[in-house]
């Protein structure tokens, strides 16, 4: 699934391929946000991304099971 992130006053928006559902990722924000804490989420590669929940603009979701594009078998 696609996520996006919007970054108070800043000038681009964090975007990461992770396998997590639209509803952790939801839970975790919530969570963050009401706690003050860092919303932490994890890439489809294993890498983390933290972002502070007050310097958080919006947060996109997009679909769980994306499309695949091209020729072959997989």
């Amino acid at each position: 699934m696609e996520i996006k992130v919007g970054i108070v006053h800043g000038p681009r928006e964090i975007v990461l391929e992770s396998e997590e559902t639209a509803a952790d990722v939801e839970a975790a924000f919530g969570k963050a946000v009401a706690e003050g804490a860092v919303l932490t989420l994890t890439d489809d590669r294993g890498r983390k991304v933290l972002i502070p929940a007050a310097r958080i603009a919006y947060l996109e979701l997009g679909q769980e099971a994306a499309r695949r594009v091209g020729f072959g078998a997989l």
